[in-house]
Formats: structure tokens, sequence, C-alpha cells
């Protein structure tokens, strides 16, 4: 799979996973996203998460490398797929790079448009793409 195609069938999946690396290891969580150029933006929104500051967001803190994957599965094994964004990531509190991550989200999600996102938002600046798929 070429690296536009993975970007493609990147920008047209609903829901990805961000892997981050700290002191505990590898983390991954499932998460709502948007693309925008060569960045991915998600946000921490006000459905119910455990206790204290996020694992994840202490990770991208400690070391801003991650990598968020996308899926295609299907019974029939020769339209399986992936793909990946491997990038570096920023963790934005306030301002007007979190407020366009919140809007972007919104647009492309309607449950948030009536959700608080009042976590911080992650920008991930996109190094490489790539992906698999059966049919290569």
């Amino acid at each position: 799979m070429t690296p536009h195609e993975a970007r493609s069938r990147f920008v047209e999946t609903r829901v990805a996973r961000l892997a981050t690396s700290g002191p505990q290891g590898p983390h991954i969580v499932p998460i709502t996203f948007a693309v925008e150029g060569e960045t991915i933006v998600t946000a921490i929104d006000a459905k119910p998460k455990r206790g204290g500051p996020l694992r994840r967001i202490r990770n991208m803190e400690a070391d801003p490398r991650v990598a968020v994957l996308v899926d295609g599965y299907d019974e029939d094994w020769t339209r399986l797929w992936w793909a990946r964004a491997d990038g570096h990531a920023v963790v934005v509190g306030s301002g007007p790079s979190r407020d366009h991550a919140v809007a972007l989200l919104r647009a492309r999600y309607p449950q948030y448009r009536d959700m608080p996102i009042d976590g911080p938002a992650v920008v991930v600046k996109v190094e490489r793409w790539t992906g698999w798929r059966a049919a290569d």
C-alpha cells in the first residue's frame, strides 16, 4: 500500500488506536480523530475516565513519539488492511491550536457537538504513513 493510499484509508475510518510508550511500557487506547493535511488531532472529552492524569498524556509528555493505527477487518481475508501514521505528538491544553482541534472533531463527529471537550487536545505531526492490504 502506498503512503497516499494509507492516508486515504486512514481518513475514511471512524476510530483509531493511539499507541504511546512510557515507564510502564507500551500503552494503546481507542480514539476518535480528525485529519488535516499531515496532522491528526484528538482530544480528551467528557466521557468517564479513570482518575488522575491519563497515562497516554503522561507518556506523550515524556516521549512524544506515537503511532496511530486504523484497520479494516472482513471475514473474507482477501479484504483485510491496516494503515498507520507514525509521528510526534504535542499535548495542547489551551489556545488556538486546541480550539482548532476541537472544531475539527466537532465537524467530524456529531456526538461532540453537544458534549464538552474540556481536556487537552493532542496534535500529531505525521512523519510517515504506512499500510498493508491483503490484495497487494
